[in-house]
Parts: C-alpha cells; sequence; structure tokens
C-alpha cells in the first residue's frame, strides 16, 4: 500500500501532467531538433544556438524529474468527497473575520497548487494549519511574520 503523501487536489494534478505532458512532448523535442541542427554547424564552442539549446535541456530534463518524483509521491483527495463539512479539512473554502469585520475567503488546496493572489492557500500554510478541524464561529489565532491575528470563522464550504 502506498503510504500517504502531501494531499493535492484532482485539479492540481491535472495542472502538473498537464506541464509534464507539454514539457515531455512539445518543448523537449523542440530544442532536441535545434541542438542537433546547431551540432551539424561545426564549432560547438562559440555556437550559441547549441550552448543555450544544452543548457535548456538540462533544465528541462531536471524540471521533468522533479514533476515525475512529485506527482508520485502526492496523494489525490478530491475535496468533494469530503463527508463531514461543517468543519475545515483539506479543499474548504473558508470565509474568515477579523477583529475588525475585514473578510477574507481562502480555499485550503496543495502546496504544489497554491496561490495567494488567488485565494488558494497551501495545506501547510500558517493559517491553514491554524484552521484545520475548525468549525463555523471557531476563534483561531495566526501567527504570521507581521505578528500575531485572531480570525473567526463565519462560513465553511466544499465543493
Amino acid at each position: 500500500m502506498k503510504p500517504a503523501g502531501p494531499p493535492i487536489t484532482p485539479a492540481g494534478m491535472a495542472a502538473l501532467r498537464t506541464r509534464y505532458d507539454h514539457l515531455l512532448g512539445k518543448e523537449r523535442p523542440e530544442i532536441v531538433e535545434i541542438v542537433s541542427w546547431a551540432a551539424g554547424n561545426g564549432d560547438r564552442s562559440e555556437n550559441g544556438d547549441y550552448l543555450y539549446g544544452r543548457k535548456r535541456m538540462r533544465e528541462i530534463d531536471r524540471e521533468l524529474a522533479f514533476l515525475a518524483r512529485r506527482m508520485k509521491a502526492l496523494r489525490v483527495v478530491d475535496p468533494a468527497d469530503q463527508t463531514e463539512r461543517g468543519k475545515v479539512f483539506f479543499g474548504a473554502t473558508v470565509e474568515l473575520a477579523d477583529e475588525d469585520d475585514e473578510r477574507l475567503t481562502l480555499t485550503i488546496v496543495g502546496d504544489d497548487e497554491q496561490d495567494a493572489s488567488a485565494g488558494r492557500i497551501g495545506w501547510s500554510a500558517p493559517i491553514a494549519r491554524a484552521l484545520r478541524g475548525a468549525a463555523v464561529g471557531d476563534l483561531r489565532i495566526v501567527r504570521l511574520p507581521s505578528g500575531q491575528k485572531e480570525w473567526e470563522v463565519m462560513e465553511i464550504s466544499y465543493p
């Protein structure tokens, strides 16, 4: 049985797979073609196409290896399957209010798909860790680089 790894949503895994397929099926073959053409032009030591192509190919191969390892280690968790919808768990969209009634809406996703500007917070982020298991009406203190901040859970929803 596969050990439980870090969680990721089905959409997040699909995005990683799309990136992997793009690199392997489109970008890498294009670079291989450029390098092959440049290698046939003679002196490789001063050939910019050849040198850049080889460097880019190494970058692509590194990213492909990283993505393959990452996809193998991750555990796909579908938030729609959550049975205990009254508490904050992976995949929850949470509306919070601070002491000044400033509202904040966050969705807790895998660390590989976080995007704070879009309101998607990684599972291991301080605010996500503080919110785990919280119910509507609960107060949670989050320790941020700027100091402590208290949030009240106003609403919890799942897809």
